[in-house]
């Protein structure tokens, strides 16, 4: 897991804002929750043989300065395997894309935007209850005003997923 963050702002003890980078022991912590993100503090504090009251304040610190956006949890593949995901990647005309986010907000089955700097403009995830709604969707997207292409890609299987 790369937890390469340069500056990031924290609040220290009086409720002053400061900017510290981030050490060691933090990149520690949040490898560890991004393993388990159920962990107790308890846990956390044996595994990384610190105090419960230092990493107590640490994730407090972590989640204030933004470090930390909160905890969630990821579907393992026999949750997943109801739905189907593809990735759409769309071309796009200039001063569309605003217009164009606002539309892909509104289809509950776009779940993830991202900008990209290569020969495609957005990259969609999608995740569909079957492959008619899935082309269904594929369709309303590719007749978005605005969208000059688009590509899907079905995806089979995950193989490697380290998302945080």
């Amino acid at each position: 897991m790369d937890c390469r963050v340069g500056s990031v702002k924290m609040t220290g003890t009086t409720g002053e804002k400061t900017t510290k980078t981030m050490d060691d022991t933090d990149r520690a912590i949040i490898a560890q929750l991004g393993q388990d993100a159920r962990m107790s503090v308890a846990v956390l504090a044996r595994r990384l043989k610190l105090a419960r009251s230092t990493v107590q304040a640490r994730l407090e610190r972590l989640e204030s300065s933004g470090a930390i956006a909160g905890y969630t949890l990821r579907l393992g593949e026999a949750a997943r395997v109801t739905r189907i995901r593809a990735t759409c990647m769309l071309t796009i005309e200039p001063r569309a894309q605003p217009a164009i986010l606002a539309r892909l907000r509104a289809m509950p089955a776009v779940e993830r935007v991202h900008t990209t700097s290569g020969r495609v403009d957005l990259l969609l995830q999608l995740g569909c209850a079957s492959t008619t709604e899935l082309d269904e969707v594929l369709d309303r997207i590719g007749n978005l005003p605005g969208v000059r292409s688009s590509e899907s890609l079905v995806h089979l299987s995950t193989k490697l997923d380290r998302a945080l």
